[in-house]
Parts: C-alpha cells; structure tokens; sequence
C-alpha cells in the first residue's frame, strides 16, 4: 500500500521539479543495498539529487531536537527526522513522509507530502 502511494507521490513530485535527498535519507536507504555502486546506479536513474544538509539546518535540527527532548521525547531514532526537517524548512523545500504529525508540530513552514495532504 505505501510503496505505491510513495511512487505516486514522487510521481507527481517530478514533474514540479527536481528530487532530492540529503545525506541522511542516503544513509537510511542503503540498508536495502549490498554495494554502494549499485544505490548510487539506481539514484542515477530515478534522477535523485542527493543534497548536503546546510550548516543551518544542523544547527536547527539540533535545537529542535532539544525542545524535543525536553517536552519528554524519546531520545531513540527520531533525530535524523529532525536533520530531514530542518533541512526542508532551511532550504525551502516540500518533505514527502508518512509521518506528518511529528514534521508539522516541529517544522511548521515546510509543506508536507504525506497521506492526509494528498
């Protein structure tokens, strides 16, 4: 179900422009890989960009990680959601998750792709 709904959303999402990931999506997919030739091969042709988290939005990423933290977050696996947030409101870009909840409470400028905005 989610996988064709993805596609559909990327779909979409290419004909309004370039796709990109930064190096923390790159980090999360290549679990799925045996070789790092072959995930750079399939980025190569799906067109993905992969785009470096500007230092704006590691140092953002990192205080809303903290106000996180402090409103009684769990410290596992949620901050590299936080890096992808902070790098889409940093640089203007939209975010396709299933998880919009957590990207809308903290990133609140960043238009979001996700099941209930499609």
């Amino acid at each position: 179900m989610w996988c064709d709904w993805s596609l559909a959303q990327l779909d979409a999402a290419s004909l309004l422009g370039p796709l990109c990931i930064n190096d923390v999506v790159y980090a999360e997919i290549s679990v799925r890989y045996d070789r790092i030739e072959d995930l750079d091969e399939m980025l190569a042709e799906t067109g993905l960009r992969i785009e470096p988290i500007p230092r704006e939005a590691l140092f953002l990423a990192a205080k809303v990680f903290a106000q996180y933290r402090k409103s009684g977050g769990t410290r596992g696996g949620v901050l590299p959601d936080f890096f992808i947030g902070a790098h889409a409101a940093v640089s203007g870009l939209s975010l396709l998750t299933r998880d919009t909840k957590r990207f809308r409470t903290y990133f609140r400028s960043v238009t979001l792709i996700g099941p209930q905005e499609s």
